[in-house]
């Protein structure tokens, strides 16, 4: 143990987090800190996500369904964030962007890992993203399990079973939601629980929307620089739905049993 006190810098390791924006162009770009640092936070907020989905995933199991809406509540808070910094890279013009884009060859957004544990944890399992995305063994590894456990989703569905036992199945869940919706004083806290996840959903979906528009803002129809299509491949992404049932009871509230 060090006799040094502890600092505020010490705490956070601001000088070794301070270090880590490191430019690729020469002579450096303006811009190019600009670039690193967003995404830079947007990989520590995705870290916090991914700690606050899991800890919601475990309190499910365990029928804690109000702490776990408190903390997926903080999980909706950060997407906000996450919306609201979209307009700061936005600041950046697309020749600026052009002065220092080649150095990111072939690194591309796409191979985010952390990001994509985030949908894996909600629910948005796809298999094929293991195969295109370039990544370290351990990284693979990561996201191999993540595909493999129970998500978010699953952890909502088991929690309705529970609750409600005729819940089994799609179409089952749908009618059971339905009726948490229509008497919403006897399932208050499955609502509110409900309610939050419909928020993360609906705000990954801004956020795929924001970003799409800042992508094409700074980079046209060109390619991604990853080889990805670039923005025609993240226009494929807007229909994702972590929890598609939550938005199809919305049809269903109110009307008669088929």
């Amino acid at each position: 143990m060090s006799d040094r006190p502890l600092t505020y810098g010490s705490y956070l390791k601001v000088p070794e987090l301070l270090g880590l924006q490191e430019n690729r162009s020469a002579p450096a770009h303006h811009d190019e800190p600009l670039f690193i640092i967003i995404h830079q936070v947007y990989e520590l907020w995705f870290k916090l996500m991914l700690h606050e989905i899991d800890s919601a995933v475990e309190l499910l199991g365990a029928d804690r369904v109000g702490e776990a809406t408190r903390l997926l509540r903080r999980v909706v808070e950060v997407q906000r964030v996450l919306v609201a910094q979209v307009k700061v890279l936005e600041t950046m013009r697309p020749q600026d962007f052009l002065g220092f884009r080649y150095h990111l060859n072939p690194a591309s957004g796409f191979q985010s890992i952390q990001f994509r544990e985030i949908e894996f944890l909600l629910g948005l399992k796809d298999p094929r993203i293991l195969e295109h995305l370039r990544s370290e063994p351990e990284e693979t590894a990561r996201l191999a399990a993540r595909l493999a456990t129970p998500s978010l989703a699953d952890a909502f569905a088991a929690l309705l079973r529970r609750r409600h036992p005729e819940a089994a199945g799609e179409d089952r869940q749908l009618e059971a939601l339905v009726a948490i919706y229509e008497a919403p004083e006897a399932h208050a806290d499955l609502l509110a629980l409900a309610e939050v996840l419909l928020d993360i959903d609906e705000n990954l979906s801004i956020w795929r929307a924001h970003h799409v528009q800042m992508v094409e803002r700074m980079i046209g129809a060109r390619r991604g620089t990853g080889g990805s299509e670039g923005v025609a491949y993240l226009q494929s992404t807007l229909p994702k739905r972590a929890f598609p049932d939550l938005w199809r009871v919305r049809t269903r509230i109110g009307q008669e049993p088929a």
